[in-house]
């Protein structure tokens, strides 16, 4: 596996443009089998659209890339079964929530979900709803799923100028660091309660991390080597001092 590759981006430049998917159109059967097979064990899985990226380039500050809609399922077959269609990327947004005393908090699934255990900061796959004048606002993205998922506004945070894009294979993760003006614990305590109230919620509980050592099998590699690069770099900074 190529590892990831971090590039420090000012500017997105991420265009919608309708694309007949090959993938899609040519395996219709077999994802639309797969997708009852999902459903069969996790069947609160809904089939809406979705936003995937094509034809990827870094220049300088900016990346630029375009964007079209294509169905859950889809997706999630092509995620399943390898990534076959590499002309193809997964690129979404994540808010890394980082608080007052340096902790990251990230979040577990829940069972109900495709990624059931996993543990990631709040994110999710781009749709419709993000796709304002014809380009894609993955900062609008970032801002919704975090409200939904914690319940925290962006009144709550701060949000970093810059984005650290990680190019990890089929996926690009954007993620913009938030910082919260409270400790990890009274933040965990906060989002538990906001969970408590919801009657599906998506995440089932809080993982925060401090450092290396709360890095976890269970999540991806392109969010451990995103936080391992910020990790080192506080580490350093804080030798340097």
């Amino acid at each position: 596996m190529t590892e990831p590759v971090i590039h420090r981006i000012s500017t997105l430049d991420l265009n919608y443009a309708p694309f007949d998917w090959p993938f899609a159109r040519e395996r219709q059967g077999d994802i639309a089998a797969h997708f009852a097979s999902r459903r069969q064990r996790t069947p609160a899985l809904w089939n809406g659209r979705i936003l995937l990226g094509r034809d990827p380039v870094f220049a300088g500050n900016r990346l630029s890339a375009s964007y079209f809609d294509a169905d859950f399922a889809g997706m999630l077959a092509w995620r399943d079964w390898g990534f076959p269609d590499e002309s193809v990327f997964n690129g979404f947004g994540m808010g890394a929530l980082r608080c007052a005393d340096g902790a990251f908090v990230m979040g577990v699934m829940s069972e109900h979900t495709s990624n059931a255990g996993r543990i990631y900061f709040p994110a999710g796959t781009p749709d419709l709803d993000d796709i304002a004048d014809g380009r894609i606002d993955i900062e609008g993205s970032i801002v919704r799923e975090l409200e939904e998922e914690t319940g925290l506004s962006p009144g709550d945070y701060r949000m970093e100028a810059d984005w650290h894009c990680v190019s990890a294979g089929a996926a690009i993760a954007m993620f913009r660091i938030l910082e919260a003006p409270i400790d990890s614990e009274d933040m965990r305590v906060r989002i538990e309660a906001n969970l408590a109230r919801q009657a599906q919620p998506e995440l089932a509980g809080i993982h925060l991390v401090r450092d290396i050592s709360d890095l976890t099998a269970d999540m991806p590699r392109f969010l451990t080597a995103f936080m391992e690069q910020e990790l080192g770099r506080r580490k350093l900074k804080g030798a340097r001092s």
